[in-house]
């Protein structure tokens, strides 16, 4: 997006400029559905096949993750890392699909955005009787918009923000200085609001999202803990190198407890 094609200027120009707009026509690419959902006799108890093979676990486990993902997969494409990441953090993920992607209804928007992951908050508290001090709000790319902005509302354990941009504007424009009435996602008005520790992931040479945009957004938490730049590491990639997956163990297996 750094690089935006005369084309993708056009529909950024030519529509509105406002923030729903701009998300509906640049950010959001939903792909293809890969796994369906089906109900029980009962209808209280709703089961998640993949179109592809996957085998799926469960433990009871000390802290839980609510996981905001890219806009080009969806939950049954994740589901692979989000076992493995569970088990090695010892973390149970709480996943979900923007509305418009997977099974999820309606449209990807940026007002919905925020309103998915207010419904997830409300299912772990209510629904499976979580407690804030125990949930850790993961955020990856544009995953980070919906993180940033329920984390600045509510507190809990801790927020991850991985591969975090600062606001559209920036991201699209990057001499951009301030915040316009018509930017979208801006996390770096609302990152300044949470009030639990932040870590922030970053690979140094990120092609989407610029590493000056990790490095802004640090600078700007109440309570930074030590950030994880990935040297060569692009936008795709980070999870692949070892120390993404030593650094949120430490974080979470040793830091949090001290915290």
């Amino acid at each position: 997006m750094n690089n935006l094609s005369f084309s993708e200027l056009c529909c950024l120009f030519c529509c509105p400029p406002c923030p729903g707009k701009i998300a509906s026509k640049l950010a959001f690419l939903p792909p293809d559905p890969t796994y369906t959902l089906m109900c029980d006799e009962s209808g209280s108890r709703w089961t998640l096949h993949l179109s592809d093979r996957a085998d799926w676990q469960y433990s009871s486990r000390e802290k839980d993750a609510i996981e905001c993902f890219m806009t080009r997969t969806s939950k049954g494409q994740m589901s692979s890392f989000y076992i493995g990441l569970g088990s090695r953090i010892n973390c149970n993920i709480f996943s979900y699909d923007y509305s418009g992607y997977g099974a999820s209804s309606g449209k990807p928007t940026e007002k919905n955005l925020y309103a998915d992951i207010d419904a997830a908050w409300v299912a772990l508290r209510t629904r499976y009787g979580i407690r804030p001090e125990n949930v850790i709000i993961y955020g990856q790319s544009i995953g980070t918009v919906p993180s940033v902005d329920l984390a600045a509302r509510y507190e809990s354990a801790a927020v991850i923000l991985h591969s975090p941009l600062t606001s559209g504007m920036r991201v699209a424009f990057p001499d951009t200085k301030k915040t316009y009435c018509f930017d979208a996602f801006p996390n770096i008005d609302k990152i300044s609001k949470i009030t639990s520790p932040v870590l922030i992931i970053h690979g140094t040479e990120d092609e989407v999202i610029d590493f000056s945009h990790g490095l802004a957004l640090f600078e700007r938490c109440q309570r930074p803990v030590e950030p994880l730049w990935v040297e060569g590491a692009g936008h795709n990639d980070v999870e692949l190198y070892g120390q993404y997956l030593e650094r949120l163990k430490q974080f979470v297996s040793q830091e949090l407890v001290n915290l």
